[in-house]
């Protein structure tokens, strides 16, 4: 890997003989209900190049779908989970304590978006910090029903994937939901529900929580959350304006109701601040983390105000969640982010999005471009009056985009997202947009 300079290289077809082998076992053994999006087997990883079973390389502008936020096998992050994993690999912080358990949680404490103490549970994936948000609302509110949003991804378990609103293939098969969950359409500028401007917009989409739903079908008095992610992330990487949180917050306060970010996916320096919340000024009741914590290693965090996580010893617990190999992991991470990486985060994606907005121009078929730090995304259309989706149009260019060494994916209908990990140099962010602006030409030829 230390010849390719950081960028691909391709040596066989795609995919190569070993990959087409391991492939063709995965498919006898594995659940068919995996998603992928083409025939890549990694063998290794090192920042942000990933090298499959035959000697290719190619640049992950995927990042392990947002998780490896400080590269693959980043030096420091490697050498603490040696570390740890010498000293020991299990202990159950719900039933014993362990030092860098509290590290962990007093950092990310001191780290949260909202003023004032916080508290935090650990679990070892988005959607159980995402239960655990749930269960943590009507333990304390005494409410059972919730808010969510459409284009949402909050997880596949039965009570987080009761909030997700993104595919209906994820729903299909398994009603009832266990939870009463009313979606209202998101804050999407480019796709207005109400067929706004954005200089004209009143925050329809919040508005219509008080003039519509909390007068009709849904009493105020009984919504627990409302769930929202500040970049929504499946959904397509939409970026809402700033007043959609400060109206989100406002009617929140009003009726008692917490108001959960999860940032399961835009934190951890994605958007080029810790938290996306920041962006926004927004201060939430409970966030949710997972993804980026950990540079890969499976953790999760719930952080909630102090006076909102008050709840009975046993009332919630998990056996793996905060293991100590993942904690340490954990900490190199932030400790890499503090250090630099959040801020090349934001400037690498600045530059990026500059070159990306001249798309829009450029090419009729891209519709939109959007995003913050390295959490980027454009949208590919029919015709731009119309906005008629292109989703055969956007498979087409992730094909094209990984014959030529680049591993990017979809998100949302038709958009393509990039979420490279937060370590990637210039040279490789001029590459990877040089090879889309490629694909965009051929796909569209």
């Amino acid at each position: 890997m230390s010849e390719s300079h950081g960028l691909p290289r391709i040596i066989t077809s795609l995919p190569g003989p070993k990959a087409a082998a391991i492939i063709e076992r995965d498919q006898a053994v594995i659940s068919p209900s995996y998603t992928r999006g083409y025939p890549f087997v990694i063998a290794r990883g090192q920042g942000a190049v990933v090298e499959d079973v035959d000697g290719n390389l190619f640049l992950d502008f995927n990042a392990g779908i947002a998780v490896v936020a400080t590269g693959h096998s980043h030096p420091r992050v490697v050498e603490e989970v040696r570390r740890q994993a010498g000293e020991f690999l299990h202990m159950s912080g719900t039933d014993f304590y362990y030092e860098n358990m509290v590290a962990l949680a007093e950092k990310l404490a001191a780290l949260a978006p909202m003023p004032g103490p916080k508290r935090v549970f650990f679990g070892n994936s988005g959607t159980e910090a995402v239960e655990a948000a749930l269960k943590l609302a009507r333990y304390r509110t005494g409410r059972d029903k919730f808010i969510a949003f459409l284009g949402a991804f909050h997880g596949r378990t039965m009570g987080s994937l009761s909030l997700t609103g993104s595919k209906s293939v994820q729903k299909q098969g398994f009603a009832p939901l266990p939870l009463g969950v009313t979606h209202v359409p998101y804050a999407n500028c480019y796709r207005c529900a109400y067929n706004r401007q954005p200089d004209s917009c009143a925050v329809e989409c919040v508005k219509v929580l008080e003039n519509e739903l909390f007068r009709t079908i849904l009493p105020a008095d009984e919504v627990a959350a409302v769930f929202v992610e500040p970049v929504q992330g499946e959904g397509g990487y939409v970026v809402p304006p700033r007043k959609f949180f400060d109206e989100l917050r406002a009617v929140c306060d009003k009726h008692g109701i917490l108001l959960a970010a999860d940032e399961v996916q835009s934190g951890m320096g994605r958007t080029g601040r810790m938290f996306a919340c920041e962006h926004f000024g927004l201060e939430p009741d409970i966030v949710t983390m997972a993804k980026g914590i950990a540079s890969g290693l499976p953790l999760s965090a719930t952080i909630a105000r102090a006076e909102v996580m008050q709840w009975r010893p046993g009332a919630h617990a998990s056996t793996f969640g905060g293991n100590p190999v993942s904690i340490a992991a954990s900490l190199a991470t932030l400790e890499l982010l503090e250090q630099g990486l959040v801020e090349q985060a934001a400037r690498t994606g600045a530059a990026m999005l500059r070159r990306m907005k001249g798309w829009v121009e450029r090419y009729p078929q891209v519709g939109d471009v959007r995003g913050m730090g390295l959490m980027l995304a454009f949208e590919l259309v029919k015709d731009k009056a119309t906005k008629e989706r292109a989703p055969e149009l956007r498979d087409r260019i992730v094909d094209l985009a990984f014959e030529r060494g680049l591993l990017i994916l979809g998100a949302g209908a038709n958009s393509i997202r990039l979420s490279p990990p937060l370590v990637i140099t210039e040279e490789q962010a001029d590459f990877a947009l040089a090879t889309i602006e490629s694909c965009i030409s051929e796909a569209t030829a």
